[in-house]
This record gives structure tokens, sequence and C-alpha cells, in this order.
């Protein structure tokens, strides 16, 4: 199978901006690394079992203690970073956390002014196709990333469509290279 950069959800138009292709998995490890305010948006799916030995959600954590990214739990997924441990995780619906996201206004989860970068994972696609629509038409100096599995292309960058194992191993690399186990 080769690589699709094409929206998983048919018939939806992207426009003539779409998301760079992520084929590099480090690149994404760079991008968290230089970004002074960055900010990782965890939705339920997160918590579903997508292989036997990790969950998203396991990732996301990792991602999160290895580069000190602050996260936002959608939904009713809290609960399950706090079966994990991870306590730090603020909750706020996925909708929005995208307002507050295009808001230039908004000075963030801690009030030290607004993200320049943010991860999405785990939320519905047809939902995260919304919120970065309109987060790439409406936020100013915001550059996202799809984490999931699926092309988004209404991300700054996004991975193509991957198989499991495919998208299972380019998060081991995004761990590894930003310094984690």
């Amino acid at each position: 199978m080769g690589l699709k950069e094409e929206p998983w959800q048919k018939a939806e138009i992207a426009g003539p901006k779409k998301a760079l292709l992520i084929l590099k998995p480090e690149v994404v490890a760079t991008m968290v690394k230089r970004a002074k305010r960055p900010l990782m948006v965890v939705g339920h799916l997160a918590a579903e079992d997508y292989s036997e030995d990790a969950k998203m959600i396991d990732y996301a954590i990792r991602i999160s203690n290895t580069a000190g990214i602050p996260v936002v739990a959608t939904a009713h997924v809290v609960s399950e970073f706090i079966k994990r441990g991870f306590y730090s995780a603020a909750y706020m619906p996925a909708m929005d956390i995208g307002d507050r996201l295009a808001d230039s206004e908004w000075k963030g989860l801690d009030g030290n002014g607004p993200y320049d970068l943010a991860l999405f994972m785990g939320l519905p696609y047809y939902m995260e196709f919304v919120i970065l629509s309109g987060l790439k038409h409406f936020s100013t100096n915001l550059k996202t990333i799809s984490l999931d599995r699926f092309y988004n292309p209404h991300a700054s960058w996004s991975f193509p469509n991957l198989s499991i194992k495919d998208w299972k191993d380019n998060l081991e690399i995004i761990v590894n290279k930003l310094g984690g186990n």
C-alpha cells in the first residue's frame, strides 16, 4: 500500500492549501522541540485498542512527559489519563479548545500566552477535520499536526493514510527522538 495524500473522509474538499505529509516522523520531534508553546489535544478514541501492546493514550503520555507538552483531554478521556497516573491533563470540550486556539487573545491554559503548535490525536476524524479547518482559516500563528493514522488535509502537517503497524512505528520514533524511551 503506497502513501496516500487524500482525505480519509470521502467527498470532502480541503481547498488549495493542504497538509504537508509527515514522511519522516523525526520532523514532528524537531517541530515540537522548536515550538515555544506546544499543546496536545487528545480525544476519546485515544483510549481505544489499536494494537496489543499500546494505546494511543500511552503515546500521548510518553510524548507529554518527554517533551513537557501540556495536554488537553476532550470528552471522558481525562479519566483514562488519571487511571494511568497522569494527572496533569486539563479537560475541555473539543469544539471549545478549537475556538480558543483560533482566538489570538486567549492566554492559554496557564495564562502565559497563545500556543504556536497544536498536536491532535484521538478525535473522531470528522470532528478533527472541522476543528482543523477552522484553525487553518482563522488562527494567525498556530501550526497544527495531526498524529492520527489517516491523512487530515486541514492540518499543517499530517501522516499519510497508514497501517496500524506503520503508525505505531512512527509514534515510537517521535517519542525516541524527543528523548523518551
